[in-house]
């Protein structure tokens, strides 16, 4: 699994000198190779460019405060306490759907450990060796 030491440090990427984003976010797109690359180049911390700058405002948390682009974090916390909370938590889960189509959870209460496991299950599945998925096949 991948890991970020970087995430727990106190200077957000946007903030280092000398770093810059957009040369890495290019650099990455002309490889072409997407995230599975970076993983089966041995990637063992996460780049600066997928880590950005934290702000929470009300129940969503967005990503860097440079960048009106990144997907929408939504708290959970207290959801089944309160119903003016669950009321709220809805409405941003709907908009970020229709402006994403996705987004990240937080508080959820599920346990790392089963996370963990999900993770671990979905990279044995890809990982199988001879399986054909739908889709890999091209016509000639």
């Amino acid at each position: 699994m991948v890991s970020s030491s970087r995430s727990s440090d106190k200077i957000p990427a946007e903030k280092v000198p000398g770093y810059d984003r957009e040369s890495e976010v290019k650099s990455f797109d002309d490889t072409k190779l997407g995230v599975k690359g970076l993983v089966d180049a041995g990637l063992t911390k996460i780049p600066w460019m997928f880590i950005g700058e934290r702000q929470t405002t009300g129940m969503i948390t967005w990503g860097s405060t440079e960048s009106p682009e990144s997907v929408p974090v939504i708290d959970f916390k207290d959801m089944d306490k309160d119903a003016a909370v669950r009321t709220e938590i809805i409405k941003k889960v709907g908009a970020a759907c229709e402006k994403w189509g996705f987004f990240q959870v937080v508080n959820h209460g599920i346990p790392e450990s089963v996370l963990n496991g999900i993770i671990d299950g979905i990279r044995r599945f890809h990982e199988q060796k001879g399986m054909v998925f739908p889709g890999s096949l091209k016509e000639s």
